[in-house]
């Protein structure tokens, strides 16, 4: 006779592309009367990060709602803001965004810590005071309205040179030739590309008539200027895109983190110092290849979702122990809606002599796009699943260290 169990409860809190498709990945290998999963957001829509930019110049995208994500998954969506955990009484503290109640506790079995990450001022005066972010949709919607009312050839600066600017930049000097873009860069634009990669980059740049202040530091921001040591730079709007900080919750636990603040997890994004807590996407320092840490981005992301997921999973059933190998292939570039630049790169992230641009890499990036958002409804890529039984054995070793026995490797 089977033993009966008391029902794993697992609490996601994050529901970026990371925490939703954690969610949704579990709830399709797990019976739902072994276990109940809740995730916790304080938006009712997942929001595609990759496409902030696009947002913030006035384009509409597509709503999807975690309702219809999440129908007959058995997943439970939980609209609060997580204001505290206590990783050593097992509880999450939230605060619901639709009800006038106050602060809360959500205990827990197993947590996994999605929070992702936010803009990164870097400490620079003046830059949470009068710069724009678009590192979220309510940054992006601030930044929207603040540049639809913008006049004709009015100055708008982009601060950094990385993917998040080149991409901005690019959007909205595509979208509002009207206005007087540049971009500033610490280094040379595209130094990370190959020679190729370079040149399409600096010919678009000089299509759409941006500006480019290279090997150049901002020292601070101001209403309408920025301040360098070359001299300031006329901004009506300064576009903050220096880079990704993570949410400062787990440095204000006892989990153990690294000088990022990230949680440091084994190989399968288990806490170090805890584990019943599981740690993924940029909210994690995770080794790849080369031994360098993943950069923050989706496609760091998503295989540390599945890791976490199926790892998870393999615990409560008492199954063998997968582990997935997050490693790269390419980095996708939007430079406006008309061209694209595919820089082909090593499993660790360099670049090599091999890129594709134009409208074909627009197109590709878009089909990127798309995919990521159809994965995260779509946790086990469409393939079927098996929904497997918590043992009591599993349940109890839910909280004792485990070896990976078997490996594979992500896409």
């Amino acid at each position: 006779m089977r033993q009966t169990i008391q029902q794993h409860r697992v609490v996601v809190i994050g529901a970026g592309y990371t925490g939703a498709t954690a969610a949704g990945r579990l709830a399709r290998r797990l019976r739902g009367q072994d276990v109940s999963i809740t995730l916790v957001n304080a938006e009712p829509d997942f929001v595609e990060r990759v496409r902030m930019h696009q947002l913030a110049v006035g384009q509409t995208l597509r709503p999807r709602p975690f309702s219809e994500m999440f129908a007959g998954t058995g997943v439970k969506l939980r609209l609060a803001r997580v204001t505290g955990i206590d990783v050593d009484r097992r509880t999450v503290t939230v605060t619901d965004t639709e009800a006038a109640e106050g602060p809360s506790d959500l205990e827990y079995d197993t947590l996994v810590y999605a929070l992702g990450s936010a803009w990164n001022t870097q400490g620079v005066p003046g830059t949470a005071e009068h710069a724009h972010e678009i590192a979220g949709r309510d940054g992006a919607l601030r930044l929207r309205d603040r540049l639809a009312a913008l006049a004709p050839g009015s100055p708008v600066t982009v601060v950094g040179g990385g993917l998040t600017g080149v991409e901005a930049a690019t959007e909205l000097a595509e979208t509002r030739p009207d206005l007087d873009v540049s971009l500033i860069a610490r280094g040379g634009l595209g130094d990370w590309l190959s020679p190729k990669g370079t040149r399409h980059l600096r010919k678009v740049f000089g299509n759409l008539r941006i500006t480019t202040h290279e090997h150049t530091t901002v020292t601070a921001v101001h209403a309408d200027r920025v301040t360098t040591p070359e001299g300031d730079i006329p901004a009506a709007v300064t576009i903050w895109t220096t880079g990704f900080a993570v949410h400062p919750i787990a440095g204000a636990t006892t989990l153990t983190t690294g000088d990022t603040g990230q949680i440091t997890v084994d190989a399968t994004m288990r806490s170090l110092s805890h584990p019943d807590v599981y740690a993924i996407g940029d909210a994690a320092l995770v080794t790849g290849p080369g031994d360098q840490p993943l950069r923050m981005s989706c496609a760091s992301g998503v295989p540390t979702a599945w890791q976490a997921a199926d790892a998870i999973a393999a615990r409560l059933t008492d199954t063998k122990l997968p582990t997935i190998s997050a490693r790269y292939f390419n980095q996708c570039i939007s430079l406006g809606r008309k061209e694209g630049l595919i820089q082909y790169v090593t499993a660790d992230d360099r670049s090599v002599n091999a890129a594709l641009t134009g409208r074909l890499a627009a197109l590709y990036k878009e089909l990127v796009c798309k995919g990521a958002a159809w994965g995260v409804a779509n946790p086990t890529m469409g393939l079927p699943t098996r929904r497997r039984r918590v043992t009591a054995e599993g349940a109890r070793a839910g909280a004792t260290p485990a070896t990976p026995t078997a490996t594979t490797e992500a896409a």
